[in-house]
């Protein structure tokens, strides 16, 4: 069974003592997915602290920066506070790495 990076990223922030759920929905109608604010995948949170986070496979961390950094919702997100991450993932040594 493959490993999603969703969820590799929402084991990998609980683990640093985030709230963390998927926030990413999937329309049936469109058959897309569809990114909380176009390009948030999950919300963490923890006391005094929002972090959104972009997961994605290693080799695509910089397309998903300029997704983000491009997208028409950044400014209102980040004046909300939210801090964003993106995790780019890779298998190495049979584990899962995060960048």
């Amino acid at each position: 069974m493959a490993v999603s990076t969703t969820q590799l990223s929402l084991k990998h922030m609980r683990a640093q003592g985030y709230y963390a759920e998927v926030v990413e929905r999937y329309n049936f109608f469109t058959k897309r997915k569809n990114d909380f604010a176009g390009f948030l995948d999950l919300l963490c949170l923890r006391p005094g602290q929002v972090m959104g986070v972009q997961t994605t496979s290693l080799a695509n961390i910089s397309s998903r920066i300029n997704k983000i950094m491009e997208h028409e919702n950044l400014e209102v997100v980040l004046a909300a506070g939210i801090k964003i991450e993106v995790h780019g993932w890779v298998k190495k040594n049979n584990r899962w790495q995060v960048k």
